[in-house]
Parts: structure tokens; sequence; C-alpha cells
């Protein structure tokens, strides 16, 4: 009966989900046309705006094209990505070494899991780790399969890890530093000790549950393949995208072992070459590394990370002794494969422009503030949480948002006696909660469709434990107001 009832249960897709959001908030614009708010500047540039522009038609059909444009970076870097990851697969070496690892971790394959979920969460608090995850989604799928698990372990373990750490941004440049910047930018001093404090207490909570939500489920899922939360037709998918070879038993050459390794120098170039060395005062990166992309270590962006990817795919292939023509195909074969997550990005990142292009953003963020301004300091904290939480939904940018934002919010802390400091904590922690689950999220939406995860079962997954941390949060940002204001 359960079989059943999981397999007449209609989804509808991401792209549809996506689409029908562009249309809703074209006309709500349509609706709001012509409404004013206090004159803000238009984020990257001097111009001032103070009214809500109604989307026309246009605006919507052509919304997916800008957001082609906006994402374009990320986009080419996913396309390489996915040719990079089909060469390494076809050599034979990643299915090898994940039977190795499954074998290794025999009888505590959670470990994986919980090692992985502290690893990203570390990257996500100190350097705002989120698009740089979309890569491990496709490899840690089939390990987590191979291990007994299912492909919603594969998403929490990635997104949920991640996530818990810039929930818990403690010197992210994205998050906290792009906040602290915007505080300077009108004459407010931040103080570093609180915005890090708060930020790791609240790190440490949320990751600790985390992994405990994860772990749980997995050991649920690994004990009873039934107890999966996971439609037939995604079962299905599970089955023919993520278990083929399982049933054989492949050696582990000295050949496996090389390409493993570059694969492994790869993915450590690609975390290094984002962290942000030199606002940490760490100058040995500078200069001699930007012989390669022109760019040193701490500037690259997806650019050069796809070049870089495209680079180490070439190399493997000499050594895995491909052909010309055999390197050729199954890297084009690879671009192919990740078309669908890159269309998603698209159509995600579209949402977000047309927010942008009809003011919609500012005039939320103007009228909160509004509201915020006559309630008593624990009201104010839960209000200007919910606000980020909606704002975060229309500009999944931490750093975007908080030069919208911070600029208005931090100042109306400080003028009715509140701590602007703590703002920071509310603004980080709002935006990466929300970012968790957010459709405009093309990090959420790609994550997903690379894992062939439905988004609505990722929201039944995911929200009682939404809700728990959010109430945990709020609780620690209400202490930290009352101590620090």
């Amino acid at each position: 009966m359960t079989d059943k009832k999981k397999k007449k249960r209609k989804e509808l897709s991401s792209f549809s989900i996506l689409f029908i959001i562009i249309i809703v908030l074209g006309i709500i614009t349509q609706f709001l046309n012509g409404q004013g708010f206090t004159p803000q500047a238009i984020p990257g540039t001097d111009d001032m705006v103070d009214h809500v522009v109604g989307a026309t038609l246009a605006d919507i059909v052509m919304a997916p094209f800008h957001g082609f444009q906006n994402a374009i970076e990320i986009c080419v870097f996913i396309l390489i990505l996915g040719g990079f990851l089909n060469i390494v697969t076809k050599t034979g070496a990643l299915e090898a070494g994940i039977q190795n690892i499954v074998k290794k971790f025999n009888g505590r394959e959670v470990w994986i899991i919980i090692i992985l979920m502290l690893l990203f969460s570390l990257g996500g608090s100190t350097y705002g780790m989120s698009e740089e995850t979309i890569p491990f989604y496709s490899l840690l799928t089939v390990t987590m399969v191979a291990a007994g698990f299912d492909t919603v372990v594969t998403v929490g373990t990635v997104l949920l890890g991640s996530g818990a750490g810039v929930i818990g941004s403690t010197i992210n440049p994205f998050s906290t530093g792009a906040a602290m910047d915007a505080l300077r930018g009108i004459g407010i001093t931040p103080n570093v000790g609180v915005i890090m404090g708060l930020g790791a207490v609240i790190w440490l909570v949320i990751t600790a549950f985390s992994i405990y939500i994860v772990v749980k489920y997995a050991k649920k899922v690994q004990k009873d393949k039934g107890s999966t939360i996971l439609s037939l037709q995604e079962q299905e998918d599970m089955e023919e995208y993520f278990t083929e070879g399982q049933d054989r038993n492949l050696e582990f050459t000295k050949k496996h072992k090389i390409i493993l390794t570059l694969f492994a120098i790869t993915f450590l170039v690609m975390i290094l070459s984002l962290i942000p060395w030199n606002e940490f005062g760490i100058t040995i990166f500078s200069g001699w590394t930007s012989f390669l992309t022109g760019e040193s270590f701490g500037d690259w962006y997806f650019g050069d990370l796809a070049m870089w990817f495209f680079i180490m795919g070439l190399i493997i292939a000499v050594v895995g002794k491909f052909s010309e023509k055999e390197t050729v195909n199954v890297f084009i074969q690879g671009c192919a494969d990740m078309l669908s997550v890159v269309l998603i990005i698209v159509v995600a990142r579209g949402a977000s422009v047309l927010m942008s292009q009809t003011h919609l953003d500012l005039f939320v963020l103007d009228r909160a503030a509004e509201v915020l301004r006559d309630l008593s300091p624990v009201l104010f904290v839960i209000g200007a949480f919910i606000l980020y939480l909606l704002l975060s939904f229309l500009i999944p940018s931490t750093s975007g948002l908080a030069y919208v934002s911070i600029p208005v919010m931090g100042a109306l802390a400080q003028e009715i006696g509140l701590s602007p400091d703590v703002m920071v904590i509310i603004f980080a922690s709002g935006c990466g909660l929300i970012n968790l689950i957010t459709p405009t999220s093309g990090v959420v939406m790609g994550g997903l469709e690379i894992s062939k995860v439905d988004y609505t079962t990722w929201t039944k997954f995911i929200m009682k434990p939404l809700l728990i941390m959010a109430a945990a949060i709020l609780i620690i940002l209400i202490v930290g107001m009352l101590m620090f204001s």
C-alpha cells in the first residue's frame, strides 16, 4: 500500500516550480507598481530608486535569459565540471576507489557522513562554501548509495553540512565579512569579537544538530530500505544512475591511485583558491600563483576554476591512456549530463534578477524597517530574522543582500539602542537558514537535480528540522541582543 502511494505521488519538476515563482513575482510587482519607498541606491551603482516598477510580460519572459547572463561563470564551470567528472568516471578509478572506501568503513559508514559534514561546515563558516559544493553531489551520491544509504543522505550531508557553516558564519567574507564592511560604509565600527563569538555559538549548535538529523535518517535507511522518503520514481532513478558496478568486485590498481590522487589535488586546489587569504593577512599565495589564470589564490572565481578542471581533466585522460577522440567524446558527454543542472541555475537566477529589476526587494526592506522600528528588543530580533528569511528568498546572494540591507537595518538597530553587531548575525543566520530550502537558490536546485531528488521530497525531509533550527537560532540571537545592546 505504501509503495502504491509513493508511486501515485505526482511531483512538479524543479523547472515548473521556478517558472511559477517568476510568474507570481511578476504579478505581485504589477499590483505594487508605483508604490514608493525611501530612496535607496541600486547596489553597485550611484543611481537612486524610490518606487516599485511593475514587471512587463517581456521582463517575465526574458528573466531566464538575464539569469543566464548573470550566472554565466558558474554555468560554464558546471558544464566543464561534468566533462571532468565523466573522464574520471570512465577511467574506473572512482568506482574502484569508492568500493575501497566503503570496505574500509564497513560497519562504520556513518563516519563518512560525520567527517564530511564537519569539513563542509567548517568551509561554510570560514569562507562561505556553497556553490563550491556542487561538484561533490555527483561523487558522494554514488558513495552514499554504495554504503547502503539513499540520495537524500547525500543532499543532507552536502547541503546541510555547508549550510550549517554558513548559518553560523564567523569569518565568512561573503556573509559576516560583507555585512561588517557595509556597517563601516555607514560609519559604524563593528565589534568583531561579538560577531565571531555569536557566530561560533550558532555554528556549534546547528552543525551538531544537522549531523544528528542526517545520521539518524541514514541509519534508519541503511537498516530498512523501505523507510526511505524517496518516491518509487526517485528510487528507480537512484538505481539507474548511482548503482552501476556495485555488484562487481574491482581491483584498486596503481593507475587508479594515481588518478584519484590527481582528482583529490584538483579539489584541494579548488578549495584553497577560493579562500580570501589576503583578507586574513596571509600573502604567501599572492603573485606567483597567478601564472595559470592571471589571478592569485584567494581571487579565483568560477571562470578560473572551470579552466583548472579542464586542464586536470586532460591530464587525467592522458594518465588513463585515452585517445584524442575518446577524450573529446567523453568530455562532451559529461558536459551534456550537466545541462539540466545549468538550466535549473539559470531559471533560479532569473527570479532573483527580476526582483532586482523591479526593486521589489528594496520595497520589502523599506516597509519592514518601518514596522520593526517600534518593537521591543525580543520582537525586533524575531521580526528582523523573519525579514531576512523573506529577503533571502528574493536575493539568494548573501554578499549582495548584505550591501542592500545592512546599511538600513544596522543603522536602524543603532538608532533605537540595539546592537548592530547582533544585526549582522541575524542577517547571516537568516540568510543561511532559508538558503537550505529556497527554490530561487541555484545551489539547492542544482544539487537536488544532480542527486535526482525532487524538491518536494527535500522539503518533506528538512521542514521539521528547519523549524527546530530556527527556534534555536532565535533563542541565541535574543540572548545576544539583550546582552550586547
